[in-house]
């Protein structure tokens, strides 16, 4: 039976390929979960993608994610910078957790430099666009071994 990883994403990121493109791309998320599907396959990975502009609903999924994946892969928009609760609920999940931003939030606002997802996550990747997402589904084939 194959891992299951589980890949949530956050506010706004349904716009992509529409809101500011010159920093998040021309990529819309639907484009990046058909690469991530792709290259889950090849690794032998269950993918279930999910996008929400709801705390709650990305807190939920986090919770029944316990029960139903091995790892996450999570890019939490604006709530990286923001959710307690959300690192709340990261911390109660079991598996390796990898955060991912399009965008390499160090160069950006300075609220932006402090990720609550970063102290639950087991790796963190920033400003590789499109790209971080496969990184992190190879890193995460990695430490589910």
């Amino acid at each position: 039976m194959p891992k299951t990883v589980h890949l949530l994403n956050g506010p706004n990121l349904n716009l992509l390929g529409q809101r500011e493109p010159e920093v998040y791309g021309a990529n819309t998320l639907a484009d990046i979960e058909a690469r991530c599907a792709g290259l889950a396959a090849q690794l032998g990975l269950a993918l279930l993608c999910r996008q929400s502009n709801h705390e709650g609903v990305l807190i939920d999924w986090v919770q029944a994610a316990r029960a139903a994946a091995d790892g996450l892969v999570i890019n939490p928009g604006g709530l990286t910078h923001t959710s307690v609760a959300l690192l709340d609920a990261l911390n109660a999940f079991d598996g390796p957790v990898i955060e991912v931003h399009l965008s390499q939030i160090h160069r950006r606002e300075s609220f932006r430099h402090h990720s609550y997802v970063s102290l639950r996550a087991d790796g963190v990747i920033a400003g590789l666009g499109p790209e971080g997402y496969e990184a992190a589904l190879r890193r995460m084939a990695t430490l589910m071994g």
